[in-house]
């Protein structure tokens, strides 16, 4: 709430704790971040995420969040070009971003 107070537009969920509780239980650890979206939401702020989000857990982040404007995944992003190639890993997480009709 604050961060409206102080005349921000935009708002980052640091996502390290549902990237590492997702295998676990990926509706539980997405719980919180739902709700904080719904607070941004509420407040007006744009809501950015990023933190350890990869090819196997963005898209559920994605899907689950509401008014996700941008995510943050450079370091899987690389990680991952190393093994699959950088155009093709771009591609992958493209699509895991895709909304319907896209």
């Amino acid at each position: 709430m604050h961060a409206k107070e102080c005349g921000t537009d935009r708002i980052e969920l640091y996502t390290e704790a549902y990237a590492s509780r997702y295998k676990e239980n990926h509706e539980l650890a997405i719980k919180p971040y739902i709700h904080a979206a719904k607070i941004a939401a509420q407040l007006g702020l744009g809501l950015n995420a990023g933190h350890d989000l990869d090819l196997q857990n963005l898209h559920y982040f994605d899907k689950n969040i509401p008014n996700l404007l941008e995510v943050s995944i450079g370091h899987a992003l690389v990680c991952d070009a190393l093994y699959l190639g950088l155009e093709n890993t771009v591609q992958m997480y493209k699509r895991c971003l895709a909304k319907p009709n896209e």
